[in-house]
């Protein structure tokens, strides 16, 4: 069945693919700080208030670096999930947060997520939804959402959720994306999406060079295929996922 268009958001050009050399070069980089908590309006008052936590004991060593998902983790992992597809056009979001809870042993029905998501009949607002929606019902921060501002991903952007991908998957949680526009596989198949969409990412090979993706749509044949994270990426590009 086709799907009626959403939102009036543009096809963006797919680059192509990242070699395989940049890729091994950036999985080894240190990652950038990616958030970072701002100090308060008074911050010279809040130091002086709490001086222990603004200075670490004398020889007291550093905290240790977190360890790299990308070289402590399996070099290509697949959660376990149950795959269900959408009963209709605007549940793509329930969905896919059903296929990804499923991956932690958890299984609700379509219509209790979506409304759980607040989803309508113009679909689900955004990967934020999904994040509130998955904690509520795991009961504890499991999974925080990341955000590609712009029409494209950035190299960093790409290999942020390379890793975010890795440690997710490999700890057994799949990632629900929310895509728009088109993109294609790693068959050459391209799949597009012009009013937006939501996936499940239930797999990873090549240390997260490339995703397997799980499609409620129907559309495009095999309900689920690879594709380059890079693509990927550039398919989430001005939206979000969940990891």
């Amino acid at each position: 069945m086709r799907y009626p268009d959403l939102g009036t958001l543009t096809r963006r050009p797919v680059p192509a693919l990242i070699g395989s050399a940049a890729m091994l070069a950036a999985t080894v980089t240190t990652a950038a700080v990616l958030h970072q908590t701002s100090e308060p309006a008074d911050a010279h008052t809040a130091k002086a208030a709490a001086p222990a936590l603004a200075t670490a004991a004398p020889g007291k060593p550093a905290d240790p670096p977190a360890p790299d998902p990308l070289l402590t983790s399996p070099e290509a992992h697949s959660v376990d999930y149950d795959f269900q597809f959408q009963p209709n056009y605007y549940y793509c979001g329930p969905a896919s947060t059903r296929m990804a809870l499923t991956s932690s042993g958890v299984a609700l029905s379509q219509g209790d997520l979506a409304a759980r998501l607040g989803t309508t009949v113009n679909g689900t607002n955004s990967a934020a939804d999904v994040t509130r929606a998955m904690n509520g019902v795991l009961g504890k921060d499991e999974y925080r959402t990341r955000w590609i501002p712009g029409q494209q991903a950035t190299g960093a952007q790409a290999e942020q959720l390379q890793r975010d991908a890795v440690a997710a998957m490999s700890s057994g949680r799949a990632v629900v994306a929310n895509i728009v526009g088109g993109a294609t596989d790693e068959s050459g198949v391209y799949h597009e999406f012009s009013g937006g969409h939501y996936i499940t990412l239930v797999g990873y090979r090549d240390r997260g060079r490339a995703v397997q993706v799980a499609d409620p749509s129907g559309m495009f044949g095999s309900r689920t295929y690879w594709m380059s994270t890079w693509n990927m990426a550039n398919w989430i590009a001005a939206r979000g996922y969940s990891a």
